[in-house]
């Protein structure tokens, strides 16, 4: 009989050790698995497979901004929130161009301009509507006033924009309380 409790033993061993083998390779498997799992699904996070997009990336983007600058202006000076736009600029063109003749070295000249006004908020360019004759008939006074050699610069053509923007905002503020307007734009000028 010691034959075959030695059998028993060695049978017993032996089907122990497989089943230790098998245990072990199927807990490096699982684990393999997961981890590869982990890898696949975060990959798939962030390149926008669950609906992630830059969307979400640019509100929490946008969020940690306006947090450093909440952060930034308590420490800061209040001049800085007056500059600070308050949405996307909105341009509209005050059509047909405006073209008017005026006195240049002794004859009469024309003078052909395109211009653009620019608010932040679309209630602004519904009011510039709203008041487009008053304004353009500023803008036909101002651009006949002037003077042929002034506005052959660069410099002369800048100071008639801050002119016509001057002219605007005086309109808008009689007429609603608030300028309104940030900027006149020339987009076209053609002098002959």
């Amino acid at each position: 009989m010691p034959v075959k409790d030695e059998d028993e033993d060695i049978a017993q061993a032996e089907g122990k050790k497989p089943k230790s083998k098998v245990v072990k390779i199927a807990l490096v498997v699982v684990a393999s698995l997961l981890v590869l799992g982990g890898i696949v699904v975060g990959t798939m996070y962030a390149t926008g497979f669950f609906g992630h997009d830059k969307t979400d990336q640019q509100a929490n983007a946008d969020a940690a901004d306006q947090a450093g600058n909440e952060e930034g202006d308590a420490g800061g000076d209040e001049g800085d929130d007056a500059e600070a736009p308050k949405g996307p600029a909105i341009y509209m063109p005050l059509e047909p161009a405006f073209v008017v003749n005026f006195q240049g070295a002794g004859k009469a000249k024309f003078l052909q301009v395109s211009v653009e006004v620019m608010a932040r908020d679309p209630k602004v360019i519904e009011q510039v509507t709203q008041h487009m004759p008053a304004i353009r008939n500023s803008l036909i006074l101002l651009f006949s006033s002037q003077n042929y050699d002034d506005i052959t610069t660069a410099e002369g053509k800048e100071a008639l924009r801050a002119k016509a923007l001057t002219e605007v905002q005086t309109i808008m503020e009689n007429e609603t309380g608030d300028t309104g307007v940030e900027s006149v734009y020339f987009t076209s000028f053609v002098m002959q």
